[in-house]
């Protein structure tokens, strides 16, 4: 049997726990300057160091954690409702009616998802956190659609099910007290993925100039300084979030692999 991921489970928790209790753990506002710590180097006041206008890293990284960890845990929410939705319907329908969704769902995978993510951003106006979880959200279903609806085809066949069919048992009941319960597990995995996979997205978007506000601290807000930064050598302002945003996206991976590893394990003992 696989070691179960206490370790990366225990980080992720303190990292989470750390951006929740920002206002007690900062020893600084995250817009907070000091015009005597410009560029400061780790140490000191300031144990991660500063940015070129003062404000303090370690505070930052703190209060931008919320941000990263609200994006991505508010995309995998949305992308986790429509895919279970679209799936399941998909997956009970006709044949006919599951080839025109599982079509549309294909051409949506064909056009990159950063270009989705743009078009909503720029229908929507100016970006916030909840905008670009929503348009990542949005964007983000259709692995995991097709997923659900592999495994309602599946369910399909029960004899419980077409019972419940018969007796005229409307979708939201079945899928609440029949679909649900038996397909959950298998996606789980893909739900902690798609958690990461909304903080690289972000930062991504951050990094290109196009996501959060400069108001608005994240992660990825901290990551899209690295071109001020090599210019400027303060290495600490590029290593230090790279390194928190690289630890919490491993520890998020390795939850997911070990849920992905256990459905596995399940399955093959049916």
């Amino acid at each position: 049997m696989k070691r179960k991921p206490y370790l990366s489970g225990a980080i992720l928790a303190i990292i989470i726990l750390c951006c929740l209790l920002a206002e007690v753990i900062a020893p600084f506002g995250s817009s907070q300057m000091d015009p005597a710590a410009v560029s400061m180097a780790p140490g000191g006041g300031h144990i991660f160091g500063t940015d070129a206008m003062g404000r303090d890293l370690f505070s930052m990284l703190l209060y931008g954690g919320r941000a990263s960890i609200y994006i991505g845990l508010l995309a995998a929410a949305v992308s986790t409702v429509i895919a279970v939705v679209y799936g399941s319907i998909s997956g009970m329908a006709g044949r006919i009616a599951d080839s025109m969704m599982m079509g549309f769902a294909e051409l949506i995978m064909s056009v990159p998802s950063i270009l989705l993510i743009l078009f909503l951003q720029a229908i929507w106006g100016n970006p916030s956190a909840t905008s670009i979880a929503l348009a990542i959200g949005l964007t983000g279903w259709m692995n995991m659609a097709k997923v659900v609806r592999s495994e309602v085809r599946q369910i399909g066949k029960s004899d419980y099910i077409l019972a419940s069919r018969t007796m005229g048992a409307y979708f939201g009941y079945m899928l609440k007290k029949h679909l649900l319960p038996n397909f959950i597990s298998s996606i789980m995995y893909m739900v902690v993925t798609a958690i990461g996979q909304a903080m690289i997205t972000e930062s991504t978007l951050s990094f290109l100039g196009l996501g959060l506000p400069l108001t608005t601290v994240s992660w990825g807000s901290l990551m899209s300084m690295s071109e001020s930064v090599l210019l400027s050598n303060c290495w600490w302002l590029i290593v230090i979030p790279g390194t928190i945003l690289v630890i919490t996206l491993v520890c998020i991976t390795q939850l997911g692999e070990y849920i992905r590893r256990g459905n596995n394990r399940m399955h093959s003992n049916l």
